[in-house]
């Protein structure tokens, strides 16, 4: 369920108050926990170091990114593959090939 439109969207203020200090073309990431907050078109240009309960991952905000939530683009999950009997075959006939 989407925020209330009289309430606006969600952007911390911490990270807000670390955007208006940084210039355009500064190149620091800026390390966030704050995977809920919207990203704002002040953000624009910025890289911020976006927690996914392991690591920082950078991200660098684009115009396409405005209205959307940090968290969406630091994945929480790593996919490995999927395993099962064709997949043993698969990794078998390419280590015998090599």
């Amino acid at each position: 369920m989407s925020r209330s439109a009289k309430k606006g969207p969600y952007v911390d203020e911490k990270l807000m108050k670390k955007v208006s200090v940084l210039t355009l073309g500064d190149k620091t990431v800026t390390k966030t926990w704050a995977r809920s907050s919207e990203i704002a078109p002040e953000m624009i240009g910025h890289t911020f170091g976006v927690h996914n309960g392991k690591d920082f991952i950078p991200v660098r905000v684009t115009e396409e990114m405005v209205g959307h939530r940090l968290g969406e683009f630091s994945p929480t999950k790593k996919f490995i593959r999927h395993g099962g009997k064709l997949a043993k075959e698969a990794d078998r006939k390419v280590a015998q090939k090599k």
